[in-house]
């Protein structure tokens, strides 16, 4: 079999980057890791965050994967250079194609941003929106809430349409046209967005725009799968809960045949035995 493409991310987020790519690029396989043990990151240090980006990745290169989606916009909003520098694969993040997207989407130059603490904190979005049209205003907000409530269950019921409610309060009379989902969990808070904000906001979520910046890596790399034989999936967590798999069979369907649980002890081994390993540039 090919190689596969890595995904990996804090939590069920993530199966919305995977399933993007699922539609995509249907011909690839693919093996998804959700940190499941450890959501959310949104509220963790950055140096914790480098090092749970580390393990993360290093689990994927096990694997054999071509190329690793950083699913997680926390981990993406510190910077992909060292995972880069790592890693002999192209890594991917969400930030830069989101940011794109938003800006070829407005037509007020008003955007608005929802994400993590530690994601709108960080101004990663806001430079990069910026650095493609600096005419662009930039609004953000944090919505801590929407994880818990996503790793839950709790998308479409009238909580959700609650707290929505309460987070979107930072943008009333900011005129926005497009609001970026800047966390990719919160594709699955997208009928009670859309609800709240109407027609005239167009929500961006990572998916869609990743997908495609992967596939243009893929292609520059030499790596694309253009046909061949059924591709075949994999799912690994750090905790096996009830409400991982099935909101993986509602995002996925088939494609989920089972979900594997890998503890962190054997992650945090793996990451001390492998550091300088073939697949990994040795630490300066």
């Amino acid at each position: 079999m090919e190689r596969p493409i890595g995904v990996f991310d804090s939590g069920v987020g993530g199966l919305s980057i995977a399933e993007a790519i699922f539609e995509r690029l249907p011909n690839e396989s693919l093996v998804f890791f959700g940190d499941t043990a450890r959501v959310p990151y949104g509220n963790k240090s950055p140096d914790t965050l480098r090092r749970f980006a580390l393990e993360d990745a290093a689990f994927l290169m096990t694997k054999g994967v071509k190329a690793i989606v950083v699913a997680c916009n926390t981990i993406a909003s510190l910077g992909l250079d060292e995972l880069a520098q790592r890693f002999d694969v192209p890594i991917v993040g969400v930030i830069e194609p989101s940011a794109r997207a938003a800006v070829a989407a407005t037509h007020n130059k008003r955007i608005g941003l929802i994400g993590t603490r530690a994601t709108v904190a960080s101004g990663a979005y806001e430079a990069a929106i910026q650095e493609i049209d600096p005419e662009v205003s930039v609004y953000s907000a944090a919505c801590p809430l929407f994880v818990p409530l996503i790793e839950e269950g709790w998308t479409n019921n009238i909580v959700a349409d609650i707290v929505v409610d309460e987070h979107m309060r930072a943008f009333e009379g900011r005129g926005i046209d497009t609001l970026v989902l800047g966390c990719s969990h919160y594709a699955l808070m997208r009928v009670a967005l859309e609800r709240h904000c109407g027609s005239g906001v167009t929500l961006i979520d990572n998916g869609g725009p990743t997908a495609e910046e992967l596939e243009q890596r893929l292609r520059a790399a030499g790596t694309l799968r253009s046909d061949g034989p059924q591709p075949q999936h994999e799912f690994y967590v750090s905790d096996l809960s009830s409400n991982f798999s099935q909101i993986a069979q509602v995002f996925l369907g088939e494609r989920v045949s089972a979900v594997r649980q890998v503890s962190l002890e054997e992650m945090r081994e793996w990451m001390m035995v492998w550091n300088g390993a073939p697949w990994m540039v040795a630490d300066s």
